[in-house]
């Protein structure tokens, strides 16, 4: 199978890819590019074998690159996006997929026109948490999904310039992708209302007044799912939470990020007995490293635990890596896809209906909560 040349553009966040990509075994050749050139020198002096790149315009020009994965920042990924496609090139980005419904149809537009491969690197797809739900639906176990929720609670002060401000659900994939999956179906209306006060300062960028805000989601199934995104002055311990409401059990995420979840499970009324019986327990998650490569299922948990000796061992008991896990699994992913010739997991229709669909909710919030339909991209 061909092995993949591939360039990481942005060395932030992105810098926890660049082993992964290195040590994937279908990939033969790494480069990277960010206009920091300090975090770009510091990277080549613990990976000598990727190559800098001067310019975002080198990376587009390289025609031995196959694919581009954009770590950049929330307003360069449309631009970003477009250009990597149009130069022929595989795209993968972090989320958001783009900040208006024009950018996200220019993507799903270039898709299409490019005949290449997109991804959006939704981390939250591939947690622990996600996966542990994702086999308790196979097997039944839920039931009917009757309801679902999701949150992301974050405090971005002395973020970056272009967070202050930011309307919460433009940020909002990762509350809304898992039960967007989960539930089957894609998002077709929205009603949202903006809660709370902020600084006056943080209104002037993106003309937002709100600090919170909550939505109510249509599924075409006839689902309904509920997300709750703050993003400023909200005294709140970070969460990225998913919340499934089954007939036979629901699953829960802990009141912090890397708290235990709560697995409910009911068992019938006695007779007599009013309701059914409930058992909660608050479970330890499994690491689903096993669908990995070998060489790269450490990344999985944090380095520190991982031991080369006893590597299983170590999986078992290890804490998480990137985002619970996730980033290895983002990787091969994408990867794959290519080799596959196949579309991503995230592809442009998803993709296009979770980021729309936050999008479309600070739209309604900014009309007191009035309907607002998703378009169909």
């Amino acid at each position: 199978m061909k092995k993949l040349n591939i360039a990481l553009v942005g060395l932030g966040f992105g810098g926890s890819f660049l082993p992964i990509y290195l040590d994937h075994p279908q990939v033969d050749f790494v480069g990277i590019y960010d206009p920091n050139k300090a975090l770009c020198r510091q990277a080549a002096e613990k990976y000598p074998s990727v190559r800098i790149y001067e310019t975002f315009e080198d990376v587009l020009t390289d025609d031995t690159l196959d694919a581009v994965h954009l770590v950049s920042p929330i307003p360069a990924h449309a631009d970003q996006t477009v250009a990597v496609l149009e130069s022929g090139k595989h795209c993968a980005c972090t989320v958001p997929m783009a900040t208006s419904l024009e950018d996200i149809a220019r993507i799903t537009n270039a898709v299409r026109t490019s005949g290449k491969k997109y991804m959006m690197m939704e981390t939250t797809l591939y947690t622990y948490q996600f996966f542990y739900v994702k086999q308790m639906q196979k097997e039944g176990r839920l039931g009917k999904i009757q309801f679902l929720r999701g949150s992301h609670y974050q405090d971005m002060v002395n973020w970056p310039d272009y967070w202050l401000g930011l309307p919460p659900m433009w940020y909002g994939t990762h509350a809304i992708a898992p039960m967007t999956v989960l539930s089957g179906s894609r998002i077709q209306s929205v009603h949202c209302f903006g809660s709370g006060t902020m600084d006056e300062s943080l209104h002037k960028q993106y003309n937002n007044p709100y600090p919170v805000e909550c939505a109510i989601f249509s599924f075409e199934n006839g689902l309904k799912a509920e997300a709750t995104r703050s993003l400023f002055e909200t005294a709140r311990v970070y969460q990225e939470g998913l919340f499934v409401y089954g007939s036979n059990a629901c699953f829960e995420w802990g009141f912090a990020d890397n708290d235990k979840p709560y697995v409910t499970t009911s068992s019938p009324a006695k007779p007599g007995e009013r309701g059914s019986i409930s058992h909660v327990e608050q479970i330890e998650l499994p690491n689903y490293h096993q669908t990995l490569p070998e060489s790269i299922q450490k990344y999985t948990i944090n380095p520190q635990h991982f031991d080369p000796l006893n590597p299983q061992d170590s999986l078992k008991k290890g804490s998480g890596g990137g985002h619970h896990g996730s980033h290895p699994h983002l990787v091969h992913e994408f990867v794959m896809s290519i080799l596959e010739d196949r579309k991503p997991a995230i592809d442009e229709v998803l993709a296009a209906n979770i980021t729309a669909a936050g999008i479309c909710a600070h739209e309604s919030a900014m009309r007191n909560g009035e309907a607002v339909t998703i378009p169909v991209f």
